[in-house]
């Protein structure tokens, strides 16, 4: 089935229910949730694969790294969630851009401009790569300068060393998976992660344990499974013939329009990474406590917990981002408000069914990582806060899914720093010092659930609020100029064809 096919006679099909006067109106609901909910299903899922293989790889890196010795488990864990996290958020959200225009191009049928959208962002966030390489060949001296004991930041340094191609595999990925994600073409990406994840355990015991490598062994092999990912998926991408009509070849467009280009990719960037931050901040908060031990490792137990949880949210994230860009681009409002109910619906029902088993099992689940009665009775207690947040990430990551497929990353962007970083930490403080109500970690926790409460009424407000036939001029407004763009290049031409 060539592209277009299947994706856009589904959204036709959605689109003349909605509209279909001779079907009652619990029909015509019934009819159009069946429709959505097995769209949403084919995006959402291979997504929650792809998201959790990422993770997986990453982690598997640092429990090997572990078994090197407590120094190599500090230089991993330092240089996987401190370093790797940072880029992984940054080049992510650039590329989001790509999930704006390639789905609303996509839906308008403009087939031909989801490569070139692709090529534009690679060429980016590869620009973008180049002073991020710098820091991390200078890594020794940042954390050094930073208050790391010179011990771990030598160990450190070496680890993100190895790191620095992975930074490109970063740049081409992101690009190649939204362009992808665009054409509701998810399952290939989530085949390849997979058995790039198994390649990945062979190769760093080999390399770790055989070969000797050691730290930069770790990492070299993390840069070389991601290179994997990305040579892959490339292939797929040339040689599929679901991508053949957007997929024309390697282009000189690929250098035009970068300035506004990068307006979007900045401002997804940064309504990304303000997002990401946000609850890296609530565990350095609670490091500042009277017991910061017993405060982080409730906390991280809970974090973990949440961070695999999230993944789910971020597979309907992109199914929202994907559905609303593509119904926004075909033309269909209608399609596209009903698929922000249908999706939100679904998350958020999945996420409440998930905080209430953990409820449940609230006395039990620390056990898993550790068997510390004094911890598990800490995250016993953090629990319902956990149990909430669940619920909330059920929600928010959808609606900025939703902002995302509209293009509304600049006004998130602001949203984000006033609810989060102007009340949600401030909140979180007074709550949990002493020279506020004095709560400890849960009082931190509480306060920046507020930020996120806040956020999320907003976004929801926003969204009630959308005039969905003014989003669709809004699209096509924005395609266009890109098409004239394109059609004002003096060197219109391919240089592979």
């Amino acid at each position: 089935m060539g592209a277009g096919d299947s994706g856009n006679s589904a959204a036709g099909r959605l689109e003349s229910i909605l509209t279909d006067p001779s079907l009652s109106f619990p029909r015509r609901l019934f009819l159009a949730s069946g429709v959505e909910s097995r769209l949403l299903i084919r995006l959402a899922a291979p997504a929650v694969i792809v998201y959790m293989v990422n993770y997986v790889m990453s982690m598997s890196t640092q429990i090997f790294s572990g078994h090197l010795g407590n120094l190599e488990l500090a230089a991993a864990s330092l240089g996987n969630t401190g370093i790797q996290i940072f880029t992984y958020g940054l080049m992510l959200g650039m590329g989001s851009a790509v999930e704006t225009l390639c789905g609303q191009a996509y839906g308008a049928h403009k087939y031909e401009m989801l490569g070139v959208y692709m090529q534009r962002s690679a060429v980016l966030l590869a620009g973008t790569g180049v002073p991020l390489a710098v820091i991390y060949a200078l890594s020794r001296p940042i954390l050094v300068l930073l208050g790391q004991s010179p011990e771990i930041a030598e160990a450190a340094s070496i680890f993100v060393y190895g790191l620095i191609p992975q930074i490109f595999a970063y740049a081409v990925n992101f690009p190649i998976q939204k362009f992808l994600q665009a054409q509701s073409i998810v399952a290939p990406s989530a085949y390849i992660s997979t058995a790039t994840v198994l390649l990945h355990l062979v190769l760093s015991w080999l390399v770790i344990y055989k070969i000797r490598l050691g730290l930069l062994g770790a990492s070299l092999v993390l840069s070389l499974s991601w290179w994997i990912i990305v040579v892959a998926q490339f292939i797929y991408i040339t040689t599929s013939r679901r991508c053949r009509l957007t997929w024309t070849g390697l282009s000189w467009q690929a250098f035009s329009g970068l300035p506004e280009f990068l307006k979007l990719s900045t401002a997804s960037a940064v309504m990304l990474c303000l997002e990401t931050w946000y609850f890296q901040v609530l565990v350095l908060i609670a490091g500042l406590l009277e017991n910061p031990e017993l405060a982080l490792d409730s906390l991280s137990v809970c974090m973990t917990i949440s961070g695999w949880v999230f993944m789910i949210s971020v597979g309907f994230n992109a199914a929202a981002s994907v559905r609303v860009s593509n119904e926004l681009g075909a033309g269909n409002p209608n399609s596209a408000a009903f698929s922000v109910v249908v999706v939100t619906i679904m998350s958020f029902i999945v996420s409440a069914i998930i905080a209430i088993v953990i409820l449940i099992g609230r006395d039990y689940i620390s056990y898993i990582f550790t068997e510390g009665e004094t911890v598990a009775n800490a995250v016993s207690d953090l629990t319902p806060l956990l149990a909430i947040t669940i619920i909330l990430n059920g929600i928010q990551p959808v609606l900025s899914g939703v902002a995302v497929g509209c293009g509304w990353q600049s006004f998130v962007a602001y949203v984000n720093v006033g609810c989060y970083y102007f009340v949600g930490i401030p909140a979180g403080i007074l709550l949990g010092f002493n020279f506020g109500l004095g709560l400890g970690a849960k009082g931190i926790w509480a306060g920046m659930i507020g930020g996120t409460f806040m956020q999320t009424l907003i976004l929801l407000w926003v969204t009630i609020r959308t005039n969905w036939n003014k989003e669709v001029q809004t699209a096509q407004q924005r395609l266009d100029a890109w098409d004239e763009k394109k059609k004002s290049l003096l060197a219109n031409r391919d240089f592979i064809n």
